[in-house]
This record gives structure tokens, C-alpha cells and sequence, in this order.
């Protein structure tokens, strides 16, 4: 029995450091400000570039399909995402808000089905 407890216990303090080691999701929550895991500064510079020439190729590539918002732009609307983008960095956060939600990238209003929420979409 002492065995069992003690296998358990083991078993049980390895979980507890396996999830604590583990970072959060770390996906954009929309603030410009906040770097993700991705970024170097080579990356920021590549992606920085990217907005201001409004080059869907470049953003595409070191996007490397990372998040939904890959599937959801694409060479059609980037130039209103790198609006968006510019909105945010000029800390016009209504208007890009209103683009980011034009464009079906959503926030906080259920399109992520409620990732990082506890059970998903809510019925209104």
C-alpha cells in the first residue's frame, strides 16, 4: 500500500511540474505592444515591412500558416488588416477594433468560440 501511495504521489508531483513548466497559449490578443514567442527582431522587422509595403507575400511567409488569422487573411483584405495594424500602433483601438471584426478576426464576441474561456460558445 505504501508503494501505491508513494507511485501515486510521484505520478502526481510529475504532472503538477509537467503543466507548471507548460507557458500559456500564447496567441495575439491584439495589443501591438505585447511580443509573442515568434518574435525576434528579425521577424518584427520582416513583419514590420510587410505592413508598411502592404506585401501580402512577405506577411504570408512568416506567418508560416501560425494562427487562425492566416486562414483568415489573405491577398484580398491584407491591405485592410495592415490598416488595422496601423490603427492599433497609433493607439486607435475603436477603429482597428471595427476592422478586426469587419474582417471576421472578432474579439471577445464569441468567434473564438471561447478558447481560453472555459466551455466555448455561449447561447445569447
Amino acid at each position: 500500500m505504501n508503494k501505491a501511495i508513494l507511485g501515486l504521489s510521484t505520478l502526481a508531483l510529475g504532472a503538477g511540474v509537467l503543466f507548471a513548466s507548460v507557458p500559456n497559449a500564447l496567441a495575439y490578443r491584439g495589443d501591438p505592444g505585447v511580443q509573442g514567442p515568434n518574435c525576434t527582431p528579425e521577424r518584427h522587422e520582416a513583419m514590420t515591412q510587410a505592413f508598411e509595403n502592404k506585401d501580402f507575400n512577405a506577411w504570408k511567409e512568416q506567418m508560416q500558416g501560425r494562427g487562425r488569422v492566416s486562414e483568415v487573411i489573405n491577398e484580398g483584405n491584407f491591405a485592410r488588416f495592415a490598416e488595422m495594424h496601423q490603427l492599433r500602433l497609433e493607439g486607435k483601438t475603436d477603429e482597428a477594433n471595427q476592422i478586426r471584426n469587419e474582417l471576421g478576426l472578432g474579439l471577445g464576441n464569441g468567434a473564438g468560440n471561447g478558447q481560453g474561456k472555459g466551455y466555448g460558445r455561449m447561447s445569447q
